[in-house]
């Protein structure tokens, strides 16, 4: 299969490729687009055959449920049981935006698309390409992160064309994604909301917006065995091709460390890559390191955390060690896809 890139501007869509790209999906095809996260591969939320070709063009396992995404609200009350009261205040507060409601699905998703799961993933993006595509195709776009499963989410166009290039035929270029992380996802069909995956929306928004809301206590632990009812729960995720480790610990005892680890490495030939912020990226006396922005905006850090991994990849390092980073607002999320990238190894010094 041959893949094509199609450039669009997200200020004047062009209507001619939206609508090619709204038939590939009607006709069970699969288009990859832009959202303001991450790039997404996209078939038809309601057809359980392209829902099946996700997995397979991804090479993702058929019980990591898929993100339905919808353009407005009549949308989700079609496709689930009730919608609850607290996902009218959520959306009024949050959509469109960067944030996932799971809740009790009905007949019309097929369980192909939420992982054989009696409970859908709905989020509304903000993106404009996404959002007019979504209405020029069903009305619901199935679409996990356009990028082989494991690998890190794609940011921009090129990234979905390194992982699936001649597996899906259309990638729609509308430039860098703005965030640069997964959505935030919320689950609505506990007693309490439950945070299952920290993103742009934080834990505080979340409570400021309806008060109790809890966070799942596998976040941060080792994977759990059970079957995920959210994306990236349960398998390594968002992982470059070298191996990578996260130091923590004081500023200076990490910096001396990665220094100590990266010179042994060196000595032996190998190649090494250090993810460092901005504050102590010239601390670092060898390797070649990458600065994912300064502390005090780790929004700048989210948006170039899958980029900088994918920059060591196209280096060709053998090994990544990356300073930890903070685990409180954004920082939580930045945290989650590190130490699923690390398959949670974690130095402490």
């Amino acid at each position: 299969m041959n893949t094509e890139i199609v450039k669009i501007d997200p200020r004047a869509i062009d209507q001619k490729v939206l609508a090619r790209a709204g038939e590939i999906l009607k006709n069970g095809g699969l288009v990859a687009f832009p959202t303001e996260t991450v790039y997404g591969l996209g078939g038809d939320a309601l057809n359980a055959q392209a829902s099946q070709k996700i997995y397979r063009a991804k090479g993702r396992p058929s019980d990591n449920p898929l993100i339905v995404h919808i353009a407005d609200m009549e949308s989700l009350e079609a496709i689930v049981e009730r919608t609850p009261p607290e996902a009218y205040v959520l959306a009024e507060r949050f959509w469109p935006g960067p944030l996932t409601l799971i809740l009790k699905k009905n007949g019309r998703i097929p369980y192909e698309t939420t992982g054989g799961l009696d409970t859908v993933a709905v989020r509304m993006p903000s993106d404009a390409v996404a959002r007019a595509l979504i209405k020029a195709s069903t009305g619901y776009i199935a679409a996990p992160s356009a990028n082989l499963s494991g690998r890190p989410s794609p940011t921009e166009a090129a990234h979905v064309k390194e992982d699936l290039d001649g597996r899906i035929g259309l990638i729609l270029d509308g430039g860098a994604a703005c965030i640069g992380l997964e959505s935030t996802i919320v689950d609505l069909t506990e007693d309490v909301p439950t945070v299952l995956r920290p993103g742009y929306i934080t834990l505080e928004m979340l409570r400021e917006a309806l008060g109790e809301v809890r966070i799942d206590p596998g976040l941060i632990a080792d994977d759990a065995k059970e079957r995920p009812k959210a994306p990236g729960m349960k398998y390594r995720h968002y992982a470059p091709r070298a191996n990578l480790k996260i130091v923590e610990g004081e500023s200076d005892a990490v910096v001396r460390e990665i220094n100590r680890q990266t010179k042994e490495l060196l000595s032996h030939g190998a190649q090494v890559g250090i993810l460092a912020a901005e504050e102590t990226k010239l601390r670092y006396e060898a390797g070649t390191v990458i600065s994912i922005g300064a502390r005090e905006d780790e929004r700048v850090i989210a948006r170039h955390l899958y980029g900088s991994l994918r920059e060591f990849d196209a280096l060709g390092v053998d090994a990544i060690f990356s300073e930890s980073f903070s685990a409180a607002g954004v920082g939580q999320a930045i945290m989650n896809r590190l130490l699923k990238a690390a398959g949670h190894q974690v130095l402490e010094v």
